[in-house]
């Protein structure tokens, strides 16, 4: 099952209760605008049957109840809402956040640092000090409210993990190709973990459990354990308010 818009928007069926969504523009920008534009669609209208909406930077996964609904009508709809004005879409001179976050690079809160490093063909030091001059940019909100960002300046894309690891701990920092993401909560992970935060970065128990939004930067600073201690757990606030 294929079928094309206005735009080049692929529905395809993933297993018999989810169809995956990917756009198909030469220009990465646009794809990922588009994959943002259209999660947020979904998640405002909640089609019958539509159980979950995971995103990914290029692509989206729409799990859905295969008693009430069926891959058919849940592709009409992805049609219809991509035909359909944005909704609730931030405007492009919306004012933007800025976070600073602390990271201790280390063997034990980054276990890939090292292997990344090899594979650069830079050394360590080089390596998080080319993560600290980047300057990133939320993409959007992946699974847990992860924030996925784009703007990883290494001198090539990094590959993801052989085998995922199962259980990294909340905070950590990881990258693959040039993006990064932040883990909220424990969890299984295939991109490659290069340090970890203090920061508590998702709050559930807060009225806004995050805040953070697509489009606001980040950038990470080195830090010492001794100093990540000082924060134990602190959430994460902007550093421009």
């Amino acid at each position: 099952m294929t079928a094309t818009v206005h735009i080049p928007l692929t529905v395809e069926s993933f297993g018999d209760s989810a169809v995956m969504v990917s756009v198909t523009d030469d220009d990465q920008r646009v794809r990922r605008s588009a994959i943002v534009d259209l999660r947020e669609r979904l998640l405002a209208r909640r089609p019958h049957g539509v159980c979950d909406v995971v995103a990914g930077l290029e692509s989206l996964l729409i799990e859905f109840d295969p008693i009430t609904t069926s891959a058919i009508h849940i592709e009409y709809v992805v049609h219809l809402l991509a035909e359909m004005p944005p909704a609730g879409a931030v405007p492009e001179n919306a004012a933007r956040r800025h976070f600073d976050i602390p990271v201790v690079f280390d063997d034990e809160t980054g276990p890939d640092l090292a292997e990344v490093a090899d594979e650069l063909g830079i050394g360590v030091p080089e390596l998080v000090e080319r993560i600290c001059a980047s300057r990133f940019t939320i993409s959007l909100l992946a699974a847990a409210m992860a924030p996925m960002m784009d703007g990883l300046d290494v001198p090539r894309a990094v590959r993801r993990r052989r085998e995922p690891r199962t259980n990294v701990p909340q905070g950590s920092i990881m990258i693959a190709g040039e993006n990064a993401i932040i883990q909220p909560f424990p969890g299984p992970t295939g991109w490659r973990v290069i340090g970890r935060t203090p920061h508590t970065i998702v709050d559930i128990a807060r009225e806004s459990p995050v805040s953070f939004a697509p489009g606001d930067t980040v950038t990470f600073t080195s830090v010492s354990a001794a100093d990540a201690r000082r924060i134990d757990g602190e959430f994460l606030v902007a550093a421009n308010g």
